[in-house]
């Protein structure tokens, strides 16, 4: 068993100015093989915060990786902090100092002498060529332990982590395998009711996660191949997938859009959005089949559209009657074989109500929400419940399948 933290670096990151995709980023692809990932750390540009973190997570770590603070400012102090943690004296490294300044000079340009603490390393420290960077990592081993440092970037750290660090790590020989299953239109509480006891397991394991296209439910096992760690999950992830089959779209990398655009089954897909500036439209972007869209509040431009004066003066524009209307409005006026609309209030009284339907040759479904939030969560729900109107009738069974 492989034991591992990860400690990000960068006050921009403490302080929210940038999201840490990185750790996320390797969190996933150290679990995916295997490695144990206890703890994730974010610090500031601090040197004696930085070293004693370092210190901290390899008296319970086996793995350390910092990510950021490998730069050539005053305040990129990884390096620095490495080197205290570990009574080691960092020096400028010929052949790292040769390869910077080659760097510069076939741009054209002169390496400035801040540059040159790039080429540092400690004895126990090995650098690890950046093809797309000035930042070389180091890879550190100390005491049995391995301290691994990667430049912030995420298309250098990708890159340095997958070529540079995988190949030199004792990973476990043991096999990691999952399966997400991705579900809508049930809450997580609801998730768990119906999992019940099956979450306690701990190899195999069940875990949920709330997205923001519904709940995920992760299928997990090891073994010590990956034939023996499939064997041993799929027994309880058949269970999951039948306790969960009424609200599930897809499994992994699908989408709910993608999932949507195998159900249109070769037919078009045309799109009204009044009031959720474009967001749904942003989702089927690279759906097969999606022929055409109109977005807009504009009332004339919406009764151009389908929607009657009379339904807009009645039940108004966030209403489900004006949102069948529209869906029908996008089949015959935007000339496609589905029609689907939504419509949302994101101010005022009726802040967050939204009505989605779709139409079709075989007939017509609404669907509508009403969970207030800001106006970002709410052009979102909107868009994910026309997604999920949408696929549900359109899916093997459904109503206009």
């Amino acid at each position: 068993m492989l034991l591992a933290e990860i400690i990000s670096v960068g006050t921009e990151l403490l302080f929210g100015e940038i999201v840490d995709t990185n750790a996320a980023f390797l969190a996933r692809e150290l679990g995916e093989r295997g490695v144990i990932l206890h703890r994730k750390t974010v610090l500031g540009d601090n040197l004696g915060r930085v070293s004693a973190a370092i210190t901290l997570a390899l008296s319970r770590a086996d793995l350390v990786i910092l990510g950021g603070g490998l730069g050539p400012t005053d305040d990129d102090l990884t390096r620095e902090s490495i080197a205290d943690a570990l009574g080691e004296t960092p020096g400028e490294d010929p052949e790292l100092l040769a390869w910077l300044e080659g760097l510069y000079a076939a741009r054209g340009r002169e390496m400035p002498q801040v540059n040159r603490k790039q080429t540092w390393l400690i004895p126990s420290a090995e650098a690890l060529p950046n093809p797309v960077g000035t930042a070389p990592g180091w890879f550190v081993r100390t005491g049995g332990k391995y301290v691994v440092a990667l430049p912030g970037p995420p298309r250098e750290m990708h890159r340095m982590w997958r070529e540079q660090v995988l190949p030199r790590l004792p990973l476990p020989d043991h096999a990691l395998v999952a399966t997400t299953i991705h579900t809508q239109g049930i809450g997580e509480s609801n998730v768990a009711e119906l999992l019940a006891g099956l979450t306690q397991n701990a190899n195999p394991s069940v875990a949920t996660y709330a997205r923001k296209t519904g709940v995920d439910v992760r299928v997990a096992a090891s073994a010590g191949t990956e034939a023996q760690a499939h064997e041993l999950m799929a027994p309880l992830l058949e269970t999951v997938r039948a306790h969960l089959s009424r609200w599930t779209w897809g499994e992994d990398g699908q989408t709910l859009a993608g999932a949507l655009g195998d159900g249109l089954a070769g037919r078009s897909l045309g799109v009204i959005e009044a009031g959720s500036a474009g967001a749904l439209c942003g989702l089927l972007a690279d759906t097969a089949g999606f022929l055409d869209a109109a977005v807009t509040g504009d009332h004339a431009r919406l009764i151009t559209l389908g929607l009657t004066p009379v339904t807009l003066r009645d039940a108004g524009l966030v209403s489900e009657g004006a949102a069948l209307e529209l869906a029908a409005g996008a089949r015959e006026h935007l000339g496609a074989d589905i029609g689907l609309a939504v419509v949302v209030s994101v101010t005022g009284e009726n802040a967050g109500q939204v009505h989605a339907a779709i139409s079709s040759a075989k007939g017509h479904k609404a669907a509508s929400v009403n969970w207030p939030g800001d106006a970002a969560q709410m052009r979102e729900r909107a868009a994910v419940t026309a997604l999920a109107l949408a696929y549900r009738a359109l899916r093997a069974g459904g109503e206009l399948a």
